[in-house]
């Protein structure tokens, strides 16, 4: 078994990153203003254990978005995709009705998002995906940047792994 097609993405959007280096900043000056100079952080200043537990609130998120990685392989078995740390899924070709390089536009975000016209989404930026439509008549897309790598797989574009 030889894999056809891999991807990994993860997010690396700019202002994302300026957002949350902001956010982070916050705790920090509140602990740094609080705990190190004895200073009330705030009008209603919080308890230090509940701005250690913030920081730590807010830190885990960071490292949650650092960690996040969304990965696709397609061979002739299948696809498969792992949005770690929620998701990770195996799907034969016996079990897909048609899949296809679709622009799925804007879902209200990034990450993963339920209830579109796609099915689940699963994506970290942009607005192209694999939209794989299930013989159990479920659905889903698998956002790409490499649509058109995706367009030349052989067994992929002639749809001859769907007749395995």
């Amino acid at each position: 078994m030889s894999v056809k097609f891999k991807e990994e993405q993860r997010f690396t959007q700019w202002w994302l990153w300026l957002l949350l280096t902001g956010i982070a900043a916050l705790p920090v000056y509140g602990i740094y203003k609080q705990l190190i100079l004895g200073e009330k952080f705030g009008d209603k200043p919080m308890p230090d254990a509940g701005l250690i537990i913030f920081a730590v609130f807010v830190f885990a998120l960071i490292g949650l978005f650092w960690n996040m990685q969304l990965k696709t392989e397609i061979d002739e078995t299948g696809i498969r995709i792992s949005f770690f740390p929620f998701v990770k899924k195996r799907i034969a070709w016996r079990d897909i009705k048609s899949v296809k390089v679709v622009n799925y536009g804007f879902v209200g975000g990034w990450g993963i998002r339920l209830g579109t016209p796609y099915g689940t989404v699963y994506n970290t930026r942009g607005n192209i995906g694999l939209a794989i439509e299930l013989k159990n008549g479920k659905n889903l897309c698998i956002g790409t940047q490499k649509a058109q790598e995706i367009n030349t797989l052989k067994g992929l574009a002639d749809g001859s792994y769907l007749t395995k």
